[in-house]
């Protein structure tokens, strides 16, 4: 959309250029997004100290996993924008981007002399995406930003856990990745805007990842509104169907499985030899069932616990039941459907040769996204940016290099 910058050849979104300037997880993982359907996208991090995420385990021979996920389609520079030389370099590169992503605490960038007014007398067009945990206002506005935090206001971790348990955390900052989805969204929602407008201005966007969080978990505040019920943990019960947990096998693996539906139910019974259970009435109806379900998941598990795990899933799915293992991530990688789909795949990696991770999702099927690159190593794309984009020679890249600024 703006020019100076070759675009990547294929995806919808090619043409597109994003400057990323957030870290860790969040803020990347938006721009992520985008850069796996051909947007072009530009990490800036801070020299020597880099995004704090390269820091976070798992790690082969120090160098971060997750870093190669959550920064693959992407550039890399560093450069010091709370430094004078640093700030003039950061105005001079964007007027070529259509996208900003930051998510320090409300006001940080004003602080460095780069406050929206600015930024939009150097692209009057350009879309701020200001990532927060509890967004630009409010009491908590200048709260730090971690996953842990955003899932216990919104109720994520209250809800999550043994019914006379603590409440637990999910064993991954699932917080993140999902403020980074909305991020994207918005980002997206906002240049259909402009496409619509063509003449409208720049947009702030304020996403607070609490927020992102309520609007996942959307029954939870009408349900206290409109009934008074504050929604208790239930372990892996199904507050809306029975029966429905997780149920060992003989052979010591786990697996989960849903009767969703009263004609799933009725199948249920049937294949599991007691048919007398659709007239018992306790468990004619959903209702009922949630009611009882201790009694109804005591049935269900007798009949999983007599058999192997092959034989539960073959049993269930020919009567037509909703039921998965539970997998490992080694399970995961080794399942055929997932491997047939390409669900994982294999990126070239300039460390390791090639990494597996997640592909690109959802599948467009006349403008497929694509994984080009694990994220780059820091300052990988130094010489390109300051040298071609903005025609500094190699003296005064070593100079700023030097000064810390780059």
């Amino acid at each position: 959309m703006n020019g100076g910058i070759t675009p990547p050849a294929a995806g919808p979104l090619a043409g597109l250029r994003v400057l990323d300037i957030s870290n860790v997880i969040a803020g990347p993982f938006a721009a992520g997004m985008l850069g796996d359907f051909g947007a072009e996208v530009l990490k800036i991090e801070l020299p020597g100290a880099g995004d704090p995420c390269r820091a976070i385990p798992p790690h082969k021979d120090g160098k971060p996993l997750i870093w190669k996920v959550t920064n693959r389609n992407k550039k890399a520079i560093t450069l010091d924008l709370r430094k004078a030389e640093g700030c003039a370099l950061f105005k001079r590169l964007v007027p070529l981007f259509d996208v900003l992503i930051e998510n320090y605490r409300p006001g940080t960038l004003d602080k460095w002399g780069l406050d929206k007014t600015t930024l939009w007398a150097l692209a009057p067009k350009l879309t701020i995406l200001r990532l927060t945990g509890f967004g630009q206002t409010g009491p908590y506005r200048n709260f730090p930003g971690f996953a842990r935090l955003f899932e216990a206001y919104s109720g994520l971790t209250y809800i999550t856990g043994q019914r006379d348990g603590p409440p637990l955390h999910p064993g991954y900052p699932i917080g993140d990745p999902i403020a980074g989805v909305f991020g994207a969204f918005s980002i997206v929602t906002a240049l259909y805007h402009r496409l619509q407008h063509p003449d409208s201005p720049g947009q702030e966007i304020d996403l607070s990842a609490t927020e992102a969080m309520m609007r996942l978990l959307e029954v939870l505040p009408i349900e206290y509104d409109q009934l008074g019920q504050i929604h208790e943990r239930i372990g892996n019960d199904n507050a809306y169907v029975a029966p429905a947990n997780i149920f060992p096998t003989a052979d010591g693996h786990w697996v989960t499985f849903t009767c969703a539906t009263q004609n799933i139910f009725e199948r249920f019974a049937q294949l599991i030899g007691q048919p007398e259970l659709v007239k018992d009435p306790r468990f004619a109806g959903n209702a009922g069932r949630v009611r009882h379900r201790k009694e109804m998941d005591t049935i269900a598990g007798e009949w999983v616990g007599a058999r192997p795990l092959a034989e539960v899933l073959e049993k269930l799915s020919s009567a037509d039941v909703s039921a998965a293992p539970i997998y490992s991530n080694k399970q995961m990688l080794e399942d055929a459907h997932f491997i047939e789909r390409g669900a994982v795949t294999s990126v070239p990696d300039e460390d390791f040769g090639s990494v597996r991770m997640p592909g690109v999702v959802p599948r467009f099927s006349a403008t497929p996204g694509s994984i080009k690159s694990t994220g780059p190593a820091m300052g990988a794309h130094n010489g390109e940016v300051y040298g071609t984009w903005l025609g500094l020679d190699q003296a005064a890249q070593d100079r700023l290099r030097e000064q810390g600024v780059i």
